[in-house]
């Protein structure tokens, strides 16, 4: 049911990406003039499981959920329709417009893309505004990875500063991590215990994080109370009591709940001795996880046990703050930019798959429209690079008649597209590769 659900919201949220980012340049083809031929979601290599023809263009559904396309007559693009070429230009075509012209056609469909991330990230800010847990709130300090251990913070620092500069009262640890990837952070400092530690941040942290697969590095942790027993569960036999708190697991302190979650994950039918503190004593427990690698307690989570910040906006507040919030997302995705096409970065690479996690295994409406609007600006991005094949390609070459005053020569540009045709196809395959091999290993 999780992998449905999760196939579903990525269905959804690139389905409606897809559209609204093709109907940006149908919007400007047709504004100009210009013949648009196909309107397509999906590609429809040999047959579309619909289609009608309206005017002059035929509109349907393909079979094949990659990506869809409009086909704008007088155009080299992937249909590489040349029989329509060798013919004289007509005045509807895509080749007889000014350069201008076709310049705009072509960027039309990343301004949607980052017209729709503003949109939907406005209107997310609006009907459930933000709440977050600040850094400074998070009063028992952070869960940390082995990586981040191994570089010398302790379970429970508070980080405080960075490079020196004090923690803003609105940062959150997710923030910091992002800032720790991207912004070349040299020294952090923690609160250890009341006094203060300084842990030096290797120059290549970075590759490593990616080497290694690290994911969440450290976060914000909460003692690990019981709130709840479940009847009949290993924890009602063992002897646990509301109000115990969890604090160690075979022999090992924990930090509170991330440590041992991580502890116990995926442990099924293993026995465990936990010792929890009840009434300032130290209690010693066994217990043995059932097929699915529970206890049967319930626990508070971060979110109950911490102060949360909650910050509602009006809608006329809620429009500069979406473009902030796009502004800024897309200024991350271009930063990482360097990593993700590093030697470790492509080994981190995914496809469809690893797009589908992001959205999540529950179906959260503001979840969805977040996750929407972050693939949306990375659509945008990724668009304009320079390939031939992509819209970034198609600029390239615009750009250059408008520098030159001369057209390319369209056998060149027929290569390039088939290039870069053959360049996508390639890391589509190895991306999804790359999710196939990490989900059977």
């Amino acid at each position: 049911m999780e992998y449905i659900i999760q196939g579903g919201q990525l269905l959804l949220g690139i389905s409606i990406l897809v559209i609204l980012h093709e109907f940006g340049h149908y919007a400007a083809a047709k504004y100009f003039k210009t013949k648009v031929e196909s309107f397509y979601l999906f590609f429809n290599p040999w047959f579309s499981i619909y289609k009608k023809k309206i005017g002059d263009t035929e509109y349907g559904i393909g079979w094949l959920p990659l990506g869809g396309y409009v086909k704008i007559a007088g155009m080299i693009d992937e249909s590489m329709d040349k029989e329509q070429l060798d013919k004289p230009a007509e005045p509807w075509e895509f080749r007889s417009k000014p350069t201008w012209q076709r310049l705009i056609i072509m960027l039309a469909g990343v301004i949607m893309n980052v017209i729709v991330a503003f949109f939907i990230y406005a209107m997310v800010l609006f009907t459930w505004g933000e709440k977050y847990i600040p850094a400074n709130n998070a009063t028992h300090g952070i869960y940390c990875d082995s990586l981040m251990v191994d570089l010398g913070f302790n379970q429970n620092d508070k980080i405080v500063a960075l490079d020196g500069v004090q923690i803003d009262d609105d940062v959150t640890y997710r923030e910091i991590r992002i800032q720790l990837l991207l912004d070349g952070i040299k020294e952090v400092t923690v609160d250890r215990k009341g006094g203060k530690a300084s842990i030096a941040i290797p120059e290549d942290f970075p590759q490593t994080v990616l080497r290694v697969g690290a994911k969440e590095l450290f976060m914000e942790e909460i003692p690990f109370i019981i709130t709840a027993i479940e009847p009949g569960k290993p924890a009602e036999a063992a002897g646990f009591m509301i109000g115990d708190m969890i604090v160690a697991i075979n022999d090992v302190r924990v930090s509170g709940l991330v440590h041992t979650t991580q502890l116990l994950r995926g442990k099924k039918n293993e026995k465990f001795n936990f010792i929890v503190l009840r009434d300032n004593e130290e209690k010693a427990l066994e217990v043995t996880t059932t097929a699915k690698g529970l206890i049967g307690v319930a626990r508070k989570i971060p979110s109950e046990y911490l102060e949360v910040k909650v910050k509602e906006y009006g809608f006329f507040e809620s429009i500069p703050a979406g473009f902030f919030m796009t502004g800024n997302v897309m200024k991350r995705y271009v930063d990482q930019f360097s990593l993700i096409f590093s030697k470790e970065g492509v080994s981190q690479l995914g496809g469809f798959g690893t797009i589908a996690k992001i959205y999540g295994s529950e179906w959260v409406w503001q979840r969805f429209w977040e996750m929407t609007a972050m693939i949306s600006v990375m659509l945008a991005v990724m668009n304009l690079l320079p390939i031939p094949a992509l819209d970034g390609g198609h600029v390239v070459f615009l750009t250059y008649e408008m520098i030159t005053r001369r057209k390319p020569n369209e056998k060149v540009m027929e290569f390039a597209q088939a290039a870069g045709m053959l360049f996508l196809l390639a890391f589509m395959l190895y991306a999804n590769g790359m999710d196939v091999v990490r989900a059977w290993f």
